[in-house]
């Protein structure tokens, strides 16, 4: 079964520093990263930065239409309105059909702001006791929802038609 993490810090920089954690981690194989991506937000900015991490990843990657598609109904479907209400409403039901929940879509948005950073990472394998301990310290906060491997498979084909398309990462 595959984990869906997001990881929330205090600062624009937490993110980056968690994410040397999650590397190292993966090395040590205590953790198996399927893929991840890191939002910064600078308190001086009006949007966060969001990027997708190819470095961690193998070929079994999400891949940029699915970050792209969190992100965008994490950070600026709210932005945008009623223009896109109906769209987002059927990108945050496809979400929903592979595990996503809008509680955890609410819970990001309204933890990730301006001036701190989130690490997110769909992860497997992990031996928890020892990822847990080598986070601590880092004054994260997690949040996560669990993907089944049926919704893990679902989530795969939902965005793989789109990423051979559009293999470009996400960016903001």
């Amino acid at each position: 079964m595959a984990t869906l993490t997001a990881w929330k810090f205090p600062t624009p920089e937490g993110a980056e520093e968690a994410l040397a954690t999650l590397e190292r981690l993966q090395k040590e194989e205590l953790i198996r990263v399927e893929d991840a991506a890191v939002v910064s937000w600078p308190a001086d900015r009006k949007r966060p930065k969001t990027r997708q991490l190819h470095n961690l990843v193998g070929a079994g990657a999400l891949g940029g239409s699915f970050w792209g598609m969190l992100f965008g109904l994490i950070f600026f479907v709210p932005l945008l309105g009623l223009v896109v209400g109906a769209a987002a409403g059927a990108a945050a039901g496809s979400m929903n059909d592979v595990g996503i929940d809008d509680d955890f879509i609410d819970d990001v948005r309204s933890k990730v702001t301006s001036g701190t950073s989130a690490l997110f990472a769909l992860t497997s394998n992990a031996v928890t006791d020892k990822v847990a301990e080598a986070f601590r310290g880092h004054h994260g906060e997690l949040l996560h929802t669990n993907l089944s491997s049926e919704q893990e498979a679902q989530l795969r084909e939902v965005f793989a038609e789109s990423d051979a398309e559009d293999p470009a990462s996400v960016k903001a």
